[in-house]
C-alpha cells in the first residue's frame, strides 16, 4: 500500500473510532499513525486498541505508527456549593487551600505547587481561557485575583498559567503507569504533555531508554522560551496549537507554527501540526474552506505529520476527515508552487558525513532524474536525515527492525519497508533495486540512488552514495 502524499496524517482513536473495523477503514483513507489518548483511555483499551491496530497492519501488509499521548498534569478548581457561579468582570476572587465547598468570592484549588509558585501579576486562565484572573496578592495558603474576563464557572473547571513556572514535572503518577503499559504495549511513540522544561524530556528518555520515540507536545509558553533545548533532546514534536492559544496570544500561533517547522527541519526533527484542523468535520461531512486552508498551510510548510483529534475520535465522519485529509494533502503537493516553497525553507546541513550525503543525494536525484532514494537504515537516522532535505524524488527506507519501520510512519516522504540487512555491496545494491521495483517506485530502465553506512548494518554511519540501475529481471547493477 504505497501512499500518493509526503506529509503523514495522525488520527486520534476514540468512541467513534477504536473497533477494528473502523481502524481499517481510517488506514485504507490514509492513516499512517494511530494515537491513543491516555486522558480517555484504561489500560484495557490501551491493550485492545494496540491488537487490533496490529491485526490491520498485518492484513494491509503496511507498517502502522502508534501514538501513546500522555494526560500530563491536570490542573483544575474544586466543586461549587451551587455548582457554578458567575465571576464579574473587576470583582475579587480567591483560590485556597479549604477544601470547603466554592462560592462566588473563592473556590478550592487542590495543589499546592501553584499556590505556591504565582506571583502577584501573573495570569490564571479558567475553563480554556474563557475567564481570566490577575492574582494581586498571594501567600497563606491562597491566591488573591481580579476578574479580568468574567463568565460563568463551574466545578472542576482547568486552570492554565501562562506566567507561572511550576515546580513539579510533566510525569505524574498516572503518567508513569500510562507510560509503563505503552511502552509493554510496544507503542511507537510517546507523546509527552505539559513539557516546561528540557529536564522533562530527559526524565522521560531515563525510563523510556530507546524503546520508544519520544515526542514533546509544545503547549506552554515555558517550553516556547526553551524550544531548541527542547527540541535538540527529543526525537520528535508536536505543535499542540490548541492549548497553545489558550496560553499564549492567539495571533503569535500562526507565526510560532512556522517557526517550529523551520527548527525542525535545521535540526532534522519530525514535526507533527495539530488541534482543530477539519474541527467542522466532528458534525459535517464537509470542512469549512478555512480549514482546507489551514491544512494546506501546514503541508506547504513541510510538516512532517497533521494530526486529525476529535474529528476521528469523537466526530460523525471520522473516515471522511481522514480521506479529506488526504486529499488536501495530495492537491497541495500536487500545485505548481509547492516544490518552490519547500525548497526556498531548506536548511543548511550540519557538518557531518551523513548529513553531506544526504544533500548530495537529493541533489544527485533530482539532477539525473532518478527514479527513487533508497536509504538503509538500522535506527531509522539515516531515512531522517534523507527526508530533512526534502527531495522531489521518493524516500524508499529499508530497516531490518519492525520497530524502526513503525516509527519512520511519522516522517515525511518516507515509504519503509522491513528487509534483513545486506550481506555484501553487491546484496545491498540488488536488494535496492529489486524492492524498489516491487514496491512500484522504479521500473526496469531506471536509476536509482542507494546511501548507507559502510561497514553496513553500523547505526549512524551513512558514508556512502550509489546510482545502481534496474534490470529488466529487476535486480541491479552499478
Amino acid at each position: 500500500m504505497k501512499r500518493l502524499r509526503r506529509v503523514k496524517i495522525v488520527a486520534t482513536l476514540g468512541p467513534a473510532s477504536n473497533d477494528e473495523a473502523t481502524i481499517e477503514k481510517l488506514a485504507r483513507a490514509g492513516a499512517d499513525v494511530f494515537r491513543i489518548n491516555m486522558s480517555h483511555a484504561s489500560h484495557e483499551l490501551l491493550k485492545q486498541t494496540v491488537g487490533f491496530i496490529r491485526n490491520v497492519e498485518a492484513r494491509l501488509h503496511h507498517p502502522i505508527g502508534i501514538l501513546v499521548d500522555l494526560q500530563g498534569p491536570k490542573l483544575r478548581v474544586g466543586r461549587f456549593a451551587e455548582g457554578a457561579v458567575q465571576l464579574v468582570a473587576g470583582g475579587k476572587f480567591t483560590l485556597d487551600s479549604s477544601e470547603a465547598p466554592g462560592t462566588a468570592e473563592r473556590v478550592f484549588l487542590p495543589h499546592p505547587e501553584i499556590l505556591e509558585s504565582v506571583s502577584v501579576g501573573d495570569r490564571l486562565l479558567l475553563d480554556d481561557g474563557k475567564l481570566q484572573l490577575r492574582a494581586t496578592k498571594v501567600g497563606g495558603g491562597q491566591v488573591e485575583t481580579e476578574v479580568i474576563y468574567g463568565g460563568k464557572l463551574s466545578d472542576k473547571k482547568g486552570v492554565s498559567l501562562p506566567d507561572t513556572l511550576l515546580p513539579m514535572g510533566a510525569l505524574t503518577e498516572k503518567d508513569h503507569a500510562d507510560l509503563l503499559k505503552g511502552l509493554e504495549a510496544e507503542a511507537d511513540w510517546i507523546a509527552v504533555s505539559f513539557v516546561q522544561r528540557p529536564e522533562d524530556i530527559i526524565d522521560i528518555r531515563k525510563i523510556v531508554q530507546g524503546r520508544a520515540g519520544v515526542m514533546a507536545k509544545i503547549e506552554k509558553p515555558q517550553a516556547v522560551e526553551r524550544l531548541e533545548e527542547i527540541i535538540k533532546l527529543c526525537d520528535a514534536f508536536m505543535v499542540a496549537r490548541g492549548d497553545l492559544g489558550v496560553e499564549m496570544p492567539l495571533e503569535q500561533v500562526p507565526g510560532l507554527q512556522k517557526r517550529m517547522i523551520r527548527i525542525a527541519r535545521r535540526y532534522g526533527k519530525p514535526v507533527v501540526v495539530a488541534t482543530q484542523m477539519l474541527e467542522s468535520m466532528i458534525t459535517s461531512p464537509v470542512p469549512t474552506r478555512a480549514e482546507v486552508s489551514d491544512v494546506s498551510i501546514a503541508v506547504f510548510e513541510g510538516a512532517d505529520a497533521v494530526m486529525l483529534s476529535a474529528e476521528s475520535a469523537s466526530g460523525q465522519y471520522p473516515v471522511e476527515a481522514v480521506a479529506m485529509m488526504n486529499k488536501v494533502a495530495v492537491a497541495v503537493e500536487g500545485d505548481p508552487n509547492y516544490r518552490g516553497i519547500i525548497r526556498a525553507q531548506a536548511a543548511e546541513p550540519e557538518a557531518t558525513a551523513a548529513d553531506a550525503i544526504s544533500a548530495a543525494t537529493r541533489q544527485v536525484a533530482e539532477t539525473l532524474d532518478l527514479a527513487a532514494i533508497v536509504t538503509y537504515t538500522s535506527s531509522g537516522s539515516t531515512a531522517i536525515r534523507a527526508a530533512r532535505e526534502r527531495p522531489s524524488k521518493p524516500i524508499l527506507a529499508l530497516s531490518p527492525n519492525l520497530r524502526t519501520v513503525r516509527r519512520l510512519s511519522v516522517v515525511w516522504g518516507i515509504h519503509c519497508v522491513e528487509s534483513p540487512d545486506a550481506v555484501n555491496l553487491e546484496d545491498m545494491v540488488d536488494r535496492a533495486c529489486v524492492i524498489a521495483y516491487n514496491e512500484g517506485l522504479a521500473r526496469p530502465g531506471d536509476r536509482i540512488a542507494i546511501t548507507a553506512g559502510i561497514p553496513l548494518g553500523t547505526p549512524g554511519a551513512t558514508n556512502m552514495l550509489r546510482i545502481a540501475f534496474v534490470r529488466q529481471d529487476g535486480a541491479g547493477s552499478s
